[in-house]
């Protein structure tokens, strides 16, 4: 069974989140779990995302926030941060949230979460063309 579609295009931050996942070389959208996922062609950013809860099939959701692959250098820092949340099942393999509802969202430092996230899992060309964009 396929999972509900579990955000609107209108979505708060959802439009900025979009323009600054597409503009990474040969990035591209696809809904995934019933949420935007952006790759190229591995995932590097997704909109929305939730926390499990203390009990079996509980979870917190945090419907405008954008997740990202974090580096563990970074981790801790972030972590400390009461705007990032351990997502349910990405937490493990390196991810982090971003509550875009939590405060004034700053879109500098998402682009620098995105293109960090983007960094670890694109393919040495594709950073290659991030760096060396005329080449």
């Amino acid at each position: 069974m396929p999972h509900p579609i579990m955000f609107r295009d209108h979505d708060t931050g959802l439009a900025e989140v979009r323009r600054i996942a597409l503009g990474f070389p040969e990035a591209f959208e696809k809904v995934s779990w019933g949420r935007p996922v952006f790759c190229a062609p591995k995932m590097f950013a997704m909109y929305g995302g939730s926390v499990k809860g203390a009990t079996k099939g509980d979870y917190t959701q945090y419907p405008h926030s954008v997740l990202v692959k974090v580096d563990d250098s970074d981790r801790r820092a972030l972590e400390q941060d009461r705007r990032f949340f351990f997502p349910a099942y990405m937490g493990p393999f390196g991810w982090l949230g971003l509550d875009l509802a939590a405060a004034k969202v700053d879109w500098a430092e998402v682009t620098e979460l995105v293109d960090a996230s983007f960094r670890l899992v694109a393919s040495k060309k594709l950073v290659a063309r991030l760096d060396h964009p005329a080449q």
